[in-house]
C-alpha cells in the first residue's frame, strides 16, 4: 500500500463515483477501479459495495475512509513543511470566496500580493460561504473568506474585516419606498430575491424573518448581487444587500432603506484551519492581507503564522 492508494480510495468515497474521481484525479477510470482493487486485496476487506446505481461505502470503507483522512492530512503537512524548509518561495493557494466578497475589495488584495510573490498562484474558488467553510473544514481550500463568523471556534482560526448592515432595497413604486426605516415585520407581504441556500446571509435572513413571525416567501435564489438588484427593478421583488453596495445602485431604479434594529450584518472573515499546516505561501498572504486590510492580530496567531 502507498499514499496514492488512499488518495485514490478518499475521492472515490467523497465524490461516490469512479468517474467523477477519475475527473479529478486526472487517471483514467480503469487505474482508480485497480488500485481500490488492489487496496482491498491487500487489507482483505470489501471497501466499496458496487450493486447500487451509486456505489456507497461499507463498514469497513467509512472506518479506512475516516482514518485515510488523518494520514493524507499528515502526509501532506510533512510535504509542505519539506518545501518551506528547502525555502521555495513559491506555491499554490486555493482561496475559496463568496461572490459577494469577490467584487469588493479582494481584487485589490489579490491584485497587490501578486506584485510581491508573483511566483505564487492563487486559485479562487467563487462558492457560497457554506462550501466555503465545508472546503477549509475538509482541507480542499487551504484559506476561506465568509460572510458570517463561523460558530466552530474550535476548527477555524479567523480574523474579521468588515461589518456591513443589510439594507431593504424595493422597487420605487412599492409602498415601502416611503419609508425612512423598515421593521423586518412589514415585510411579511413581500416577495423575496434572496441568497441561494448554499450562503449562510440566506440563513440568517430566514432565521430573522421567522423570528419576526413570518416564514419569507422566496421567488428565486442567487448567488449574483447584480442578478438581484435587476430582479428587484422589475418588480419581481424585494432584496435585502449590504449598506455598500446598496450605496452605490442607482436610485432611480430601486430604492434602499434601512433595516430597523437588530439588523443583520454581511460580517466578512477570513479563515483557515487550526491544526492542517499553513504553507509559506499561505501564511504570507495571511500575514499580507491583513496588514493591507489594517488587522491587529492576536499574538497567538502571529505566532502560528511565523
Amino acid at each position: 500500500m502507498d499514499i496514492r492508494h488512499l488518495e485514490y480510495f478518499s475521492e472515490v468515497a467523497r465524490q461516490r463515483s469512479f468517474t467523477k474521481a477519475a475527473e479529478v484525479l486526472h487517471i483514467t477510470q480503469p487505474t482508480i477501479s485497480k488500485m481500490i482493487k488492489t487496496l482491498e486485496e491487500e487489507l482483505g476487506v470489501t471497501l466499496i459495495s458496487r450493486a447500487a446505481k451509486q456505489i456507497e461505502l461499507t463498514d469497513a470503507g467509512q472506518a479506512v475512509f475516516s482514518q485515510a483522512q488523518h494520514v493524507l492530512s499528515a502526509f501532506h503537512n510533512l510535504t509542505s513543511e519539506l518545501s518551506d524548509v528547502m525555502n521555495i518561495k513559491r506555491g499554490l493557494i486555493r482561496i475559496g470566496l463568496p461572490p459577494i466578497a469577490s467584487s469588493s475589495i479582494f481584487p485589490r488584495v489579490m491584485g497587490e500580493f501578486n506584485k510581491v510573490y508573483p511566483e505564487i498562484n492563487l486559485e479562487l474558488i467563487e462558492v457560497g460561504s457554506k462550501m466555503v467553510e465545508r472546503g477549509v473544514e475538509d482541507g480542499t481550500l487551504d484559506i476561506g473568506v465568509v460572510c458570517n463568523l463561523p460558530n466552530k471556534e474550535g476548527i477555524f482560526e479567523m480574523f474579521s474585516f468588515i461589518k456591513d448592515p443589510l439594507m431593504v432595497i424595493v422597487h420605487p413604486d412599492n409602498p415601502l419606498a416611503k419609508q425612512k426605516q423598515v421593521d423586518f415585520t412589514e415585510l411579511k407581504d413581500e416577495s423575496f430575491v434572496l441568497y441561494r441556500n448554499d450562503f449562510s446571509l440566506h440563513d440568517h435572513i430566514v432565521a430573522r424573518c421567522i423570528k419576526s413571525g413570518f416564514q419569507p416567501k422566496v421567488v428565486c435564489g442567487s448567488s449574483q448581487r447584480d442578478f438581484m438588484t435587476e430582479a428587484v427593478a422589475a418588480g419581481l421583488g424585494i432584496a435585502l444587500l449590504p449598506q455598500k453596495i446598496c450605496q452605490e445602485l442607482d436610485s432611480s431604479r430601486v430604492k434602499a432603506i434601512p433595516l430597523i434594529e437588530p439588523s443583520v450584518y454581511l460580517q466578512l472573515a477570513v479563515i483557515w484551519k487550526k491544526d492542517k499546516y499553513l504553507s509559506f505561501a499561505a501564511r504570507e498572504w495571511l500575514k499580507f492581507t491583513s496588514s493591507l486590510l489594517n488587522i491587529e492580530l492576536p499574538e497567538r496567531v502571529k505566532k502560528h503564522l511565523q
